[in-house]
């Protein structure tokens, strides 16, 4: 273990809660443990241990950021994720391997979704060529997690948002019954309608196969 890593780990097992970490537990339908570290806790603690101790190496992030989420304890995957937000910008292409990896891996809404929707997004933004050859490979994957990530990796756009290619992808998964698709096609929608809510009434209208929940989600801030 990088002794980043292992410092980061003993800093935040001083400061586990165990009356927290059961319901925390169950709120993630048991899938996980917890140190019991509440999110804004993580989020001062850990801006205290980088007073301390700085950023971890960035040409470590990726081995670090792995250490991070092969620990029991899911704080720990939400730090990871918080460092590589630190590095968002510097980023390089190589580094999208590590974040299919950490979608795919003790994967669920609380990490896909924070990914898809900052790091992922960025670096499609900034490699044309990256998000060409990820989109095309996630967007066929059997893996809802990176479809999901297919789906919301444009959150942030707002007026840079392709929505022809929104669009395209929303049809492809249309038909599932699987809930986190279809939440996050309404998702998608719905934050996309703050900017340019004219096209998604359309869309919507227009697509007769949409699932009743994503229906529901598009619309939820701008009415039928």
């Amino acid at each position: 273990m990088h002794p980043y890593t292992k410092s980061l780990k003993l800093f935040f097992e001083q400061h586990t809660n165990p009356l927290n970490a059961t319901p925390m537990k169950k709120y993630m339908r048991d899938q996980f443990e917890y140190l019991g570290i509440k999110s804004p806790q993580v989020t001062a603690l850990l801006r205290e241990f980088i007073k301390s101790n700085g950023l971890p190496p960035f040409e470590k992030l990726d081995l670090i950021s792995r250490e991070l989420w092969s620990l029991p304890e899911r704080e720990f995957q939400y730090i990871a994720m918080n460092l590589i937000e630190k590095y968002e910008k510097k980023l390089e292409p190589k580094f999208i391997e590590t974040l299919e990896y950490l979608i795919t891996t003790k994967s669920w809404w609380d990490t896909v979704d924070l990914l898809a929707g900052h790091p992922v997004g960025v670096m499609f933004k900034k490699y044309p060529k990256v998000k060409e050859k990820y989109l095309k490979k996630w967007r066929k994957s059997e893996n809802i997690w990176l479809r999901r990530t297919t789906l919301l990796f444009q959150l942030g756009y707002k007026k840079e948002t392709d929505f022809d290619l929104m669009s395209e992808i929303i049809k492809e998964n249309l038909g599932t019954n699987e809930f986190f698709i279809n939440k996050a096609i309404g998702w998608a929608l719905r934050q996309y309608a703050h900017t340019n809510p004219v096209p998604v009434k359309k869309f919507v209208k227009a697509t007769k196969e949409l699932n009743p929940l994503s229906r529901r989600e598009a619309l939820k801030n701008i009415g039928a």
